[in-house]
């Protein structure tokens, strides 16, 4: 949604949704044991209304404020009217900052007063905006922020399509409606992802309950009428086709006599004085129909999940890479006069209600309170919002700056060097426009560092340290230009006295000048100690020595608010030496490679966090040993900081030496598990224990004395041991436990990038990364794959930059459209050609065209030269048959913020022979799609070629992949440095702390406090609060709470597709924790649709033979065991099997244990032979693999003797199955059969299950086989079942990370 009402409708979206959030963390607490608790502060209200129905009741909480109540009010369909009140009681007007346990003599039972308040013009706007929504009347809005389908959710649609499918497949059947119907049915799992699983389905159209209603012609006012209370004129036309004037007074609004061509604003006489407070209850007296057209509304609306139609208002949504055609009824645009009136109707004529001093507010709500609770969470809820409305106005004004909508206030100096203030934001380019970074690599250089710097940004608002301050910082890339947008700082313009340095602390104008200010000091030395960097010297020009507590490039300003400003934040890190030497320095020298493009190779501040923890180790393990060695008993000082050891030492060294509010990175000083059962502990003092790091070192500083020498040599050492242990630990580390399956494995370039920077491992090491994995086994090749993926996508992205960045916007869409062409369509058509209209180009004398001077040859050879200078790796000529086409277009369209038009594309000639797609013609000529007759597709190919939508000049008739009517929106992308809120991570951290220390009432109870938190801070629409939805839903269904678990699943579905895309990798993983929670809770048939859908998601996004799909897979055909689809689960096993030994080998003890299960649904599909050869397979690899003695070996030795032996009795139990004559055996069923959750990328599988750690050892099924398919039967009890979810998962150690399934929990 647009520009509605950010003051008014964004404010009663998040209050709505806080809650609705409260009300849903009832049930959920309701559902737990903390049941008792939930009501304490919870009552009933009666409200007295001025018009019917004259009485509401309201539930509400003590710790509510009363415009919370209020909130409600105007939500409930019962009073939508209400807008412009107050409440009373007892007489009194309650104030609506106040908490209800404030307001005198109210408690449960109480009864307000709702009294309607005269308006003001700026209420009366806000009201009419609101109504327009309400009714439905707003139409559809074209915004310069959100693009195409923009927070839009498809779980809804997900059940209605799966049984639509089924009862068509099923429609000549008995059995249409029949439990046989599944989603699973026909699922392929060869078939290539399809562009269609992103698409929402068509909808019926909302009821129409008004034609239109907008701003009059008279309006505004005029002077003589404003002092007699009129505020605004408006013209409503009903369904009736009547148009009406209304006036909008300070008494409410009425029918006025006005028409078209007269004015005259006053009440019409009787019968046709139609008047009410509300505008709502006006158009209901004005039009017979409204009221019934009103109610169809609500109930078409409340056919949706409410968490998919509420307005996000605390974060930016997702913008899908795929959108419908723009053609499309989703898409449609309406006839709205009023949609260009909307910035009247929420601004004001003026429009000084939207400038707001963004700095004053960001620096004032920093010096708020945070003693209490309470405080805290005010605060952080101001911060949250604060973030978000700023992150908002400064993208919707950069990308007006980039589009060249906005004056620069330096309209003679360089392009790249050009300024702009708009909307009281600062914006200057990403590019080196003034040579500040000429010796570090220019352009390159200027815009790493802008990246980092909003990093570093991020990183101190994260440690809220009392006295420093940051301006608020975005970026924002977009049509190959990246913005900086700061709010302004007071006094960074101010012109200086003679001898004055612009800046109070650090370097100058580069390193030739270094200013100190003592006053400085105190806040920077807990910066820099937070950010484990060391208080060094810097020398100026002059060789004069300079004691700085952080970098020479990070500096402080004393604003002329008298607060202190740290400002260019790229350089927290020390440079990462080992890479520039190699790569920076180095390889110029034999020619074959140019140097690294820039000089800003930093590490990453997680790597210097961990390098500090794998020191720390160091430290006590020296200590331990000292200690033991010497036989004393050491009792550390009470008042010294302690570690505590016991044999667990790197779980120790994560709590941190500083007290709680100063942890780098934002991390949380983690409670101390101080319920060991060792009698004796050993205790080391920690605080002898030092280690930071010179950010400057091997950055051109020239020590002067021996002494300083020395000690530069000291600190240069230390940071080459920290990039000596990214290189030699860290990176092999990770590489092994992908290679192990010890965490889950990566989908696409996004989650491998997180999963990277998680480690501390900076991009530019793809090509070690590729390299690495390429070394290893062929469950690695998967990774090598994606690495290379997203090495061609990143340096794609470059180039595309560099030809978007001066062109025109009308240009764009073919820029973008041939670079596809020659990158992914060569398999279509060799030699593709860029279109471009020479009337549009003759308009444009100054821009540049260069992009049609690219053909495949040079962009591949570009492509291949670009991963070789960036990522320092060889793709090898034959690199583009490697590429998946499909998977290569969404990492570019999401790098680039493509919005593509939703088709089948056309990569190669074989599928333009078959027909799988349209074919888009370089001249605009009727395109091919393979079929003769294909009268539809003949239709859209003519739509989409006609004379009104081609502006191709070429003569070739081609064929192409791409066009450039393909290309319908490009987003910006965003990086902002808006801080986490630690309070609401300290109550999830300390939730989970009690749960594993098995104190499961205190453990709910702070899980609730959290998920409340974090709903009350962020609201409930934040990526954030995706997450920890996502996290409770496990950590309830290890509890077995299963209808907790599976109502946070949901809301992790919905709130993950709107704030972090339809198909990101962390939107799968909670659709299928969603259907393995509805399985644990009966609904096999929903989960099994839930599953499907994730699959085909994964399908966009990798590809087909994903290594943790064999989990999905295994899950999926243990549900259909549940609706004993006995044949087609054990199909499900075979796919599981066949991707198993394509990944891990045909002899790993990984396919052993599928081979293991799928003897097993042999055995249930009636195949007595194939379970006998399968358990003898499995058998042979245990023996090869864990010798004869092993636990597992044994069991698929038992097992297939009795498979052997058994073979008639194989079929005599499975008919007695049939004829339900069951035998009665006590067992409990064993893990074997049950489904697993899935981890999350770069999560170990013992965390995936509620934290628990694996058994060592594969566990395979002992049972009979009797008892085997009297489970599947349904023969076990479910509460034993469910209950035996909650031990721990047994599963091979190796392999948790989606391979080890045949152990599946």
């Amino acid at each position: 949604m647009a520009a509605a009402a950010e003051s008014s409708a964004h404010d009663d979206a998040q209050k709505v949704n806080a809650s609705s959030g409260e009300s849903d963390n009832a049930a959920i607490k309701a559902d737990g044991e903390a049941e008792g608790q939930a009501a304490d502060n919870v009552f009933q209200l009666t409200v007295r209304l001025p018009h019917a129905p004259y009485k509401t009741q309201i539930m509400v909480s003590t710790q509510e404020q009363v415009q919370d109540v209020r909130q409600s009010i105007v939500e409930f369909p019962s009073t939508f009217q209400y807008s412009c009140f107050h409440l009373e009681h007892d007489g009194q007007r309650i104030n609506d900052f106040v908490e209800l346990s404030e307001v005198t003599g109210l408690h449960a039972g109480s009864e307000l007063t709702l009294v309607e308040d005269p308006y003001t013009e700026k209420e009366a706007r806000i009201h009419t905006v609101r109504i327009r929504e309400l009714i439905g009347a707003a139409g559809d809005r074209v915004d310069t922020l959100h693009g195409i389908l923009a927070g839009a959710s498809l779980h809804d649609s997900i059940l209605t399509e799966t049984e639509q499918a089924a009862s068509s497949s099923n429609g000549n059947e008995k059995a249409a409606s029949s439990s046989d119907a599944h989603a699973m049915t026909d699922y392929d799992f060869d078939a290539p992802g399809s562009v269609k699983t992103l698409i929402p389905p068509p909808q019926d159209a909302a009821p129409k309950t008004i034609k239109s209603i907008s701003v009059s012609p008279w309006n505004p006012p005029p002077y003589h009428l404003r002092q007699r209370g009129h505020l605004l004129y408006l013209q409503v036309t009903t369904n009736e086709g009547e148009q009406h004037q209304i006036t909008s007074h300070v008494s409410g609004f009425y029918v006025n006599k006005s028409s078209n061509s007269k004015f005259d604003p006053f009440p019409r006489s009787h019968p046709k004085s139609f008047s009410a407070h509300s505008l709502l209850s006006l158009i209901e007296l004005i039009s017979p129909s409204f009221s019934t057209s009103f109610l169809a509304l609500q109930e078409y609306n409340n056919k949706k999940d409410p968490l998919s139609t509420f307005q996000l208002a605390n974060a930016m949504p997702s913008n899908p890479w795929l959108v419908p055609a723009a053609n499309s009824p989703l898409l449609a645009h309406h006839p709205d006069v009023a949609r260009t009136q909307e910035t009247y109707l929420i601004s004001g004529v003026e429009t000084s209600e939207t400038l707001r001093d963004w700095n004053e507010e960001f620096q004032s709500t920093r010096e708020l309170p945070r003693e209490t609770v309470q405080d805290r969470v005010f605060r952080e809820r101001l911060t949250s919002k604060l973030f978000a409305d700023y992150n908002d106005a400064a993208s919707r004004a950069a990308v007006l700056v980039a589009r060249g909508e906005v004056a620069p206030l330096n309209p003679t100096e360089d392009r790249d060097a050009q300024i702009f203030v708009y909307n009281n934001v600062f914006f200057s380019f990403g590019a080196d426009g003034v040579g500040t970074f000429a010796s570090e690599g220019g352009d390159e250089a200027a815009r790493v560092a802008t990246g980092k710097d909003v990093m570093g940004v991020r990183a101190v608002n994260q440690l809220d340290i009392p006295g420093l301050f940051t301006p608020g910082t975005v970026v924002v890339d977009y049509m190959g230009k990246r913005l900086v947008g700061q709010s302004i700082v007071p006094g960074i313009f101010k012109q200086r006295e003679p001898g004055e340095h612009q800046i109070d602390y650090g370097g100058v104008e580069g390193k030739d000048t270094i200013a100190e200010n003592e006053t400085f000091k105190p806040p920077f030395e807990k910066l820099s100690k937070a950010l484990r960097v060391k208080k060094h010297a810097v020398w100026d020009k002059d060789g004069k020595r300079h004691d700085l507590e952080g970098s020479v490039e990070t500096k402080g300003l004393l604003g002329t608010d008298g607060r202190k400003y740290v400002l260019d934040l790229y350089r927290i890190t020390p440079l990462d030496v080992a890479w520039l030497e190699e790569h920076h320095e180095g390889p110029s020298k034999d020619g074959k490679i140019p140097q690294y493009p820039h000089r800003m190779a930093v590490l990453r501040p997680e790597l210097v966090e961990a390098y500090w923890r794998m020191k720390m180790r160091e430290y006590v393990k020296v200590e331990v040993e000292r200690r033991r060695e010497g036989k004393k008993e050491a009792n550390g000082d009470s008042g010294k900081t302690l570690a505590q050891t016991n044999g667990a030492e790197e779980a120790n060294t994560d709590k941190q030496p500083e007290d709680g509010s100063e942890v780098a990175n934002g991390e949380v000083a983690k409670t101390e598990n101080a319920d060991k059962q060792e009698t004796e502990q050993e205790r080391i003092d920690i605080s002898g224990f030092q280690l930071s790091l010179n950010p400057d070192v091997f950055s051109g500083q020239v020590p002067q004395t021996e002494e300083e020498k020395q000690e530069w040599a000291r600190d240069e050492e230390e940071v080459r041991a920290a990039c000596t242990y990214l290189n030699q630990d860290v990176l092999p580390e990770l590489i092994h436990h992908l290679q192990e399956g010890d965490v889950g494995f990566p989908m696409d370039g996004q989650s491998l990038s997180r999963l990277l920077h998680k480690r501390g491992i900076n991009i530019r090491y793809l090509g070690r990364v590729a390299s690495l994995a390429q070394e290893l086994g062929p469950r690695l090749q998967a990774l090598k794959l994606l690495a290379e993926q997203e090495m061609v996508s990143r340096a794609f992205k470059h180039i595309a930059n560099r030809h978007l960045r001066h062109l025109p916007v009308s240009f764009v869409g073919t820029c973008v459209a041939h670079l596809l062409n020659c990158m992914l369509g060569t398999g279509l058509n060799k030699s593709p050609s860029a279109e471009i209209d020479e009337h549009l180009r003759s308009l444009y004398s100054e821009a540049d065209f260069g992009f049609e001077s690219i053909t495949p040859e040079n962009l591949t050879a570009e492509i291949q030269a670009q991963v070789s200078l960036r990522f320092r790796y060889d793709l090898g000529a034959e690199w583009p048959s490697r590429i998946k086409p499909l998977q290569m277009l969404r990492e570019v369209a999401l790098k680039l913020g493509l919005q593509l038009e939703a088709k089948d594309y056309v990569f190669s000639k074989q599928s333009a022979v078959n027909g799988e797609a349209e074919v888009p013609v370089s001249n605009g000529s009727p395109a091919t799609n393979g079929h003769s007759n294909g009268g539809k597709k003949k239709k859209k190919s003519a739509e989409r070629n006609s004379p009104a939508s081609s502006v191709a000049s070429g003569s070739l008739n081609s064929p192409v992949t791409f066009s450039p009517e393909d290309i319908l929106n490009i987003v910006p992308l965003i990086k902002d440095a808006a801080p986490r809120s630690t309070l609401a991570e300290e109550a999830l951290e300390a939730g989970r702390i009690s749960i594993a220390q098995n104190q499961k009432e205190l453990g709910q109870e702070l899980l609730l406090e959290s998920l409340s938190l974090h709903e009350q801070i962020y609201g409930i629409f934040h990526p954030d609060v995706a997450r920890v939805y996502y996290q409770l839903s496990m950590l309830y269904y290890g509890l077995d709470e299963k209808n907790a678990a599976v109502e946070l699943a949901r809301k992790a579905v919905i709130v993950s597709e709107r704030t972090l895309g339809l198909d990101s990798s962390e939107t799968v993983l909670s659709y299928l924790n969603l259907g393995l929670f509805e399985h644990a809770n009966g609904n096999t048939k929903s989960a099994l649709a839930y599953v499907r859908h994730a699959l085909e998601l994964w399908k966009v996004i990798y590809g087909i033979k994903h290594p943790d799909s064999i989990t999905t897979i295994n899950n999926a055909a243990v549900m259909l065991q549940h609706l004993k689809q006995y044949h087609e689960s054990r199909l499900w096993f075979e796919a599981s099997l066949s991707i198993s030994e394509e990944v891990s080998g045909k002899q790993s003890v990984n396919t052993a244990t599928l081979l293991f299960q799928l003897a097993q649904a042999l055995a249930l599909d009636q195949d007595s032979k194939g379970a006998v050869n399968r358990m003898r397979e499995a058998y042979n690899i245990f023996l090869a693999e864990l010798g004869a003695e092993d636990r597992n070996t044994k069991e698929a030795e038992s097992w297939l003797e009795q498979l052997t032996q058994n073979a008639v009795s194989i079929a005599k139990h499975a008919k007695d199955l049939q004829a339900r004559r069951l035998r009665r055996v006590n067992v409990t069923p064993r893990v074997t059969l049950g489904t697993r959750p899935q981890p999350q990328v770069g999560q170990s599988a013992s965390d995936a299950a509620n934290g628990t750690d694996s058994r060592s050892g594969i566990d395979l099924d002992s049972r009979s086989i009797d008892e085997l398919m009297r489970f599947i039967e349904g023969g076990g009890d479910t509460t034993k079942r469910s209950s035996q979810k909650k031990r721990p998962g047994r599963s091979n150690p190796k392999r948790r990370g989606g391979g080890a399934v045949g152990a599946t929990a």
